[in-house]
């Protein structure tokens, strides 16, 4: 006997009505992030743009908060992309993960200004949605993953490591934010504080590798600008 084949399931009229509204509510935050320097959205003006009720964001988010989680969605999309990667070693997939972001970051420089500046300012209610838990897990993996091969000496606490990167991080970030770091200049910034902070907690014979790495991010600084 044969078996029977399960037909593809496509979606609903109503269902696509749906999904092409989250679609538009989702690129109008964006785009109104991008354009106000603002990321607390107005409700709105964020149906206004879309071209939706006032009561259709919260029909299909619920919250305003909700839609600000879904246009950080490409977190999702950053995890997806970092999964691919051929990159074993696991120093060199800290600096992967820093290089990809800053990619993303100066792709769209913008929105991504704004979205920093939100991190930045603790009154701000969208930095908790940025700096959530699902971002945290996937960099403390990281510092976690090197720390059991041994790249991180046995007495330096890892959880330590990736406070300070974090920090090193923002520091750098919040340069690029008031425009006294160049967008080119922004990646070997970054990279050269991680090298000098890993350098720091390395086991020794992880040391060399990563003293090559903060020579390797000077050359490309140049010296101070």
């Amino acid at each position: 006997m044969e078996k029977a084949t399960t037909a593809p399931q496509t979606l609903t009229r109503r269902e696509a009505g749906k999904a092409e509204r989250r679609r538009q509510i989702i690129q109008a935050a964006r785009d109104l992030i991008r354009e106000t320097g603002n990321a607390g959205l107005s409700m709105r003006g964020l149906a206004a743009r879309a071209g939706v009720s006032l009561a259709t964001p919260y029909n299909l988010f619920g919250s305003k908060r909700a839609i600000v989680v879904a246009v950080l969605q490409d977190v999702r999309e950053f995890v997806e992309r970092f999964s691919i990667l051929r990159v074993v070693d696991p120093v060199e997939r800290i600096f992967a993960a820093l290089d990809m972001s800053i990619a993303f970051y100066v792709g769209d420089p913008t929105f991504y200004r704004t979205v920093w500046a939100a991190v930045l300012d603790p009154s701000d209610g969208v930095r908790g949605e940025i700096l959530n838990p699902q971002r945290d897990a996937f960099w403390r993996g990281l510092v976690e993953e090197a720390a059991r091969a041994g790249a991180i000496a046995d007495d330096v606490e890892p959880g330590l490591v990736l406070r300070q990167l974090e920090a090193l991080l923002r520091s750098v970030m919040f340069d690029w934010v008031v425009g006294e770091i160049r967008p080119d200049r922004l990646a070997p910034m970054a990279r050269h504080g991680y090298a000098l902070v890993l350098l720091g907690a390395a086991a020794p014979s992880w040391q060399g590798p990563l003293k090559a790495r903060v020579l390797e991010a000077q050359d490309a600084l140049g010296g101070e600008e």
